[in-house]
């Protein structure tokens, strides 16, 4: 390879890694951690159906997750769990992991905000966070749990705002707190109706899981199979 061929390589590969030159330790023990998180994930997603009906509780911990919660509170309504574990269990769950997103902005700033989004949108709002009244940071973080907001990029911003780890922990468990116990609200409310959904769901577990498992297999093969397919050449 060239000189000229092995700069190229290296400028596409800086593309896709967060930071500048050489990668230290602390670089790629923090990038294995989040690694790990995102493959965490995909690993329980084919066992949601079977946890949902069966331990919600333990799902909303291990996911985070706000159907888990409702589910869990619902159950908690027919006296099969207590619904302040619902509730701790589904706030640790959403907190558990965003400190990395906190410290993956305090490391690289800009960088792993790049990866974290393509739009610029939330780019600028990141690259703003810096110069914001810290209070909108704080704000920001506090409400980064509801539907639509960008969470990854507001947490990163954040440490790229060198906010404290402490107070960053402490605002977004207050998040994490506040919409868990509306959630919770909602199931709790719903009580036998919610229950005889998710026991629906756990009849069809098995089925939707296996369908989950086997898409997942599926799709990257097919896509080396339509990326061997020879193109037509044209007279």
């Amino acid at each position: 390879m060239t000189s000229a061929e092995h700069t190229q390589t290296s400028a596409r590969f800086r593309r896709y890694v967060p930071w500048q030159g050489p990668a230290t330790r602390v670089d790629l023990a923090l990038m294995g951690a989040i690694l790990g998180v995102v493959g965490f994930g995909l690993a329980i997603r084919p066992f949601k159906p079977f946890l949902i009906a069966e331990h919600p509780v333990l799902l909303g911990f291990l996911s985070g997750d706000l159907v888990a919660i409702g589910a869990g509170a619902a159950f908690a309504r027919i006296g099969e769990a207590p619904l302040w574990l619902v509730v701790v269990a589904g706030a640790v769950g959403m907190v558990k992991f965003d400190w990395l997103a906190w410290w993956a902005g305090r490391q690289w700033g800009p960088g792993i905000i790049r990866i974290f989004t393509t739009s610029e949108r939330a780019q600028r709002y990141a690259a703003r966070a810096t110069e914001q009244n810290p209070w909108i940071v704080r704000l920001a973080v506090i409400i980064a749990v509801l539907p639509g907001i960008p969470t990854a990029v507001v947490y990163a911003a954040a440490g790229w705002a060198r906010m404290r780890l402490a107070t960053f922990l402490l605002l977004d468990l207050v998040g994490a707190v506040l919409m868990t116990g509306v959630i919770a609200g909602l199931g709790y409310s719903l009580g036998q109706r919610a229950v005889d959904v998710v026991l629906t769901i756990d009849r069809y577990a098995s089925a939707v899981s296996l369908t989950m498992i086997t898409v997942a297999l599926l799709i990257p093969a097919v896509k080396r199979r339509i990326q061997r397919k020879p193109t037509p050449v044209k007279d």
